[in-house]
């Protein structure tokens, strides 16, 4: 018999890997993109897992990092996305950056050639057809209007919603290195071994107070309709950041720490704005950090007071674009279906979770579960001692007021994990400081979640052989 293919809306992060899970699982799927149909403001083309914002996937250290955590849990199940970001990945110090190009070009042929895999260039408005018997919607942050009202009628809910910024991206050769300096904080090497990754602009006092002044009184972009949406805290805008606080920027994405100028090694910088590539070339480079809501002219007059980007070209300038996202300890089982009609399920940021690679991940896990149930061989999602598990543990769940009306867009950190007591002692008894008692807590916690995921994936591997 036949076997019915399983729907993916949305051609992003999530819904890609959603796709490539179910096809990889033996199921066939029709994974609809609306784009070049129907456009986005943040998209530029019509490929598909388009990174609109950072080039970033973050920190690629599984035993000291809870992102390093879950992309080792994702390349074990075989994810597309962490597949096509090793093979597109360009210098970030301790993180997996990638080209932003390459990437999404790697998914998009490579979901194009899956047997398996149909992909239908157009927009799903409204709810998905009834006779659509499994559905993962993988929408994310720039859903549809229609298909967004429709799942709220349905729910019964208020929409969520909060802004995203995009930080700015400046031509390399229009960069200072005289007053620039390349250098990873402490020197870290990423996955590439590179301990140089990211280019370092310093700043005095008194060039950090006249910046935090010009952040302060530059012009900004209003949106009046939308002026109720809270921002999300792990992405605010630079000027954001410096209204909490004129020494927020310089603790935070302008800290100076671990970082010595090349140029003139005795002078402590008050505060250093870093740039990491961009692309594979080397001739793009983004602004850490650098998310902004400020007019594009603005933008191009003050980070150009910056030591070393007095000059800057901008490849793109940095924009603000709104996110959405269900209430779902409220709206979604533990299946990540949808308790009002649960032939559909929930992938991505749409689900309350944040970041590329928690996005891709509720995607992951979206595909095996829809692929699963169509076999008949219905899963459980992973055990919450897993980064996989903790993130849909928090977002079905886990969150403490049950998703009444504070549920907020989540990263994976060690906090959604079940807690170890920190070892007191190394192997050979001798007493451990509270630094390295940390580390080792987070290598153990960070082994127990890949045993327990080994454990979970089992039954699925010994069933194919």
């Amino acid at each position: 018999m036949t076997t019915a293919p399983i729907h993916v809306v949305g051609g992003g992060l999530a819904g890609s890997e959603a796709a490539w899970q179910i096809a990889e699982a033996g199921v066939p799927v029709i994974l609809h993109e609306m784009r070049p149909v129907r456009g986005t403001d943040a998209h530029h083309t019509d490929r598909l897992a388009e990174l609109v914002c950072s080039n970033s996937f973050r920190a690629d250290d599984w035993t000291g990092n809870a992102v390093g955590l879950l992309h080792a849990e994702m390349r074990r199940l075989g994810s597309i996305i962490m597949s096509a970001g090793d093979a597109n990945q360009v210098p970030a110090g301790g993180a997996l950056a990638v080209d932003r190009d390459g990437f999404s070009q790697a998914v998009t042929e490579r979901l194009e050639a899956h047997p398996l895999v149909t992909i239908a260039r157009e927009e799903v408005a409204g709810l998905p057809p009834g006779e659509w018997d499994s559905v993962v919607v993988a929408t994310g942050p720039l859903t549809s209007p229609a298909l967004a009202q429709a799942i709220l009628d349905l729910t019964g809910e208020g929409q969520l919603a909060f802004f995203d910024a995009i930080a700015p991206i400046v031509s390399f050769d229009s960069i200072d290195m005289d007053v620039a300096w390349r250098q990873s904080r402490y020197d870290k090497e990423g996955p590439g071994g590179d301990a140089a990754a990211y280019i370092n602009c310093p700043m005095t006092k008194d060039q950090y107070d006249r910046f935090i002044d010009a952040l302060l009184a530059g012009p900004k972009s209003e949106f009046k309709d939308w002026e109720d949406v809270p921002y999300f805290d792990g992405c605010l805008p630079i000027e954001v950041m410096a209204e909490r606080g004129r020494e927020t920027l310089r603790h935070g994405p302008m800290k100076p720490v671990g970082l010595t100028n090349a140029h003139n090694p005795a002078e402590k910088a008050w505060a250093v704005v870093q740039l990491r590539q961009d692309n594979a070339l080397g001739t793009l480079w983004n602004m850490v950090g650098f998310q902004t809501k400020l007019k594009h002219g603005a933008q191009t007059e003050i980070f150009r007071t910056i030591p070393g980007l007095e000059k800057a070209v901008f490849a793109r300038l940095g924009g603000l674009h709104r996110n959405t996202f269900l209430n779902s300890p409220r709206l979604l089982d533990d299946q990540l279906r949808l308790k009002a009609d649960r032939r559909l399920r929930f992938a991505g940021q749409v689900t309350g979770v944040e970041g590329y690679v928690e996005s891709a991940a509720i995607g992951l896990l979206a595909g095996r579960l829809a692929a699963a149930e169509r076999l008949g061989q219905p899963i459980e999602a992973p055990p919450p001692t897993t980064a996989l598990g903790a993130l849909v543990a928090h977002i079905t769940g886990g969150h403490l007021d049950g998703g009444k009306g504070s549920f907020q867009p989540m990263n994976i950190n060690y906090g959604l994990l079940p807690p170890l007591e920190a070892p007191r002692h190394d192997a050979n008894g001798k007493r451990l400081p509270p630094k390295e008692r940390g580390r080792a807590k987070k290598r153990l916690m960070g082994e127990r979640a890949l045993a327990d995921l080994n454990a979970w994936v089992a039954p699925a591997l010994e069933a194919a052989e």
